[in-house]
């Protein structure tokens, strides 16, 4: 009897798909067995389903083609030595936290941007669609900075953000509202504004390393408006 497995049961074996297999064999992870003479499949050694459960488990852990080939060598090789896997998973474990980090600053500002949403209303009262759109002079400005942006963590992407509602008292109609939300906006430290007319107030979120609430009160009050409560 010949020894050795089809692919497709290589890859029932191995928990994955033919296709999975074909392209393990493209990226050189997996050897593509030698075509047999006349008209015979191709046929797969035993080791093939174990090696296949190897860099499926090491990709489920995070590791790239790059680096799984890498182990794979490591593996192969009869004098590595056990330090030199843990130093690749240890490079790996402090990737995974960097990430994870990245995640949830990601989802601490999300946080912040939901909370001054108002909710309803038109898009150009939408304080996420407000914080995502670039201004003018804003990415020359990222450019400039770019350097110091990346190695300073009081910066404003890092830095701790301030949500404030303001009750607004004169707002008789959404142009009222829109006139509040430009001067705000355009306020040093402001990250996001909006301005209900319906609600009668506003909600800023800000850096207070750049502002403070006396200084946005004053901005709202400007038209003549009045700030009643704040909170």
């Amino acid at each position: 009897m010949t020894a050795g497995l089809t692919i497709g049961k290589a890859a029932r074996a191995g928990g994955v798909g033919v296709e999975t297999i074909r392209f393990y064999e493209r990226q050189r992870l997996v050897a593509q067995p030698p075509k047999p003479m006349g008209a015979g499949v191709r046929l797969y050694p035993a080791d093939t389903v174990e090696r296949i459960r190897f860099i499926k488990e090491a990709q489920e852990l995070g590791f790239s083609l790059r680096e799984i080939h890498e182990l794979l060598a490591l593996r192969a090789d009869p004098v590595a030595d056990c330090s030199d896997v843990r130093e690749r998973a240890t490079a790996k474990l402090d990737d995974v936290r960097r990430k994870i980090q990245r995640l949830q600053d990601i989802g601490a500002a999300l946080e912040r941007l939901i909370a001054v949403c108002p909710g309803s209303g038109g898009l150009q009262a939408c304080s996420i669609m407000d914080a995502l759109t670039p201004h003018p002079g804003q990415a020359s400005r990222r450019r400039r900075d770019g350097a110091s942006s990346q190695s300073n963590p009081s910066d404003e992407g890092n830095a701790p953000m301030k949500n404030a509602t303001f009750k607004i008292e004169g707002l008789r109609c959404d142009g009222c509202a829109d006139t509040v939300k430009g001067l705000v906006g355009k306020e040093p430290g402001v990250k996001a504004a909006s301005v209900s007319f319906a609600d009668g107030e506003a909600r800023v979120l800000y850096d207070p390393q750049a502002t403070d609430e006396e200084r946005l009160v004053a901005t709202i009050q400007k038209p003549g408006f009045r700030v009643i409560e704040r909170r």
